[in-house]
């Protein structure tokens, strides 16, 4: 008769809070093994028309596209299925653009993000770069635009020192040219943001891209 006992197994240790035998749901990405959609973008921007009109031009180009119209939004998507791209504009309600470039730096770092930058922004488009970002174009960019941005390629990305600023007269036709988009092409209401009668806005807009 042997005297040698027989191992006795022990019942793992059941994580804390949970009853024994259950398991805690699947936690989300924190930067793990990547499992980003190269083919895929996500556009972030709070202005409906503006973020549709990207989000579709970009699918006309052959990508998914997926969209949110804030930080939480997008910060629920791209732990879901994180993007091999992402454009992020800068100024939106609640939580801003540089701290979605912050997140999006630690939950999905392979993401290439490019961020979106109105009038009167470089610097927090400069400081976004520094968070991670790859490159920023200012509004309004096209679809071509900002996709070449996000394909420049693994080099430095544009710094403090390679920015070139604007003109003002390419500023305010940027800015015209946003306004005018926000307000679907509506001449008379764009004039009456702007604060100008419509005939001189129609005159700037006769005129040709700086």
């Amino acid at each position: 008769m042997s005297l040698t006992s027989s191992p006795t197994s022990v019942p793992p240790t059941p994580a804390p809070g949970f009853p024994p035998g259950a398991q805690p749901a699947a936690p989300y990405r924190t930067g793990g093994p990547s499992n980003v959609d190269p083919g895929c973008c996500l556009v972030v921007d709070d202005s409906d028309l503006y973020r549709d009109r990207l989000a579709e031009a970009i699918r006309e180009r052959g990508y998914r596209v997926l969209t949110a119209d804030g930080y939480d939004a997008a910060v629920e998507q791209v732990r879901r299925q994180p993007p091999g791209l992402a454009v992020v504009d800068l100024k939106m309600p609640g939580r801003s653009g540089l701290d979605l470039v912050r997140t999006l730096r630690e939950i999905s770092p392979e993401t290439k993000c490019v961020v979106v930058t109105g009038f009167g922004s470089i610097a927090n488009a400069v400081d976004a770069i520094h968070a991670g970002a790859l490159s920023y174009v200012t509004k309004p960019a096209d679809a071509d635009e900002i996709l070449a941005a996000l394909h420049r390629g693994e080099g430095e990305p544009v710094g403090p020192k390679e920015y070139n600023p604007p003109t003002l007269a390419e500023n305010e036709w940027e800015y015209i040219q946003q306004v005018l988009a926000d307000c679907g092409g509506n001449i008379s209401q764009t004039a009456r943001i702007l604060g100008i009668e419509r005939r001189t806005l129609q005159r700037k807009l006769k005129k040709m891209r700086p």
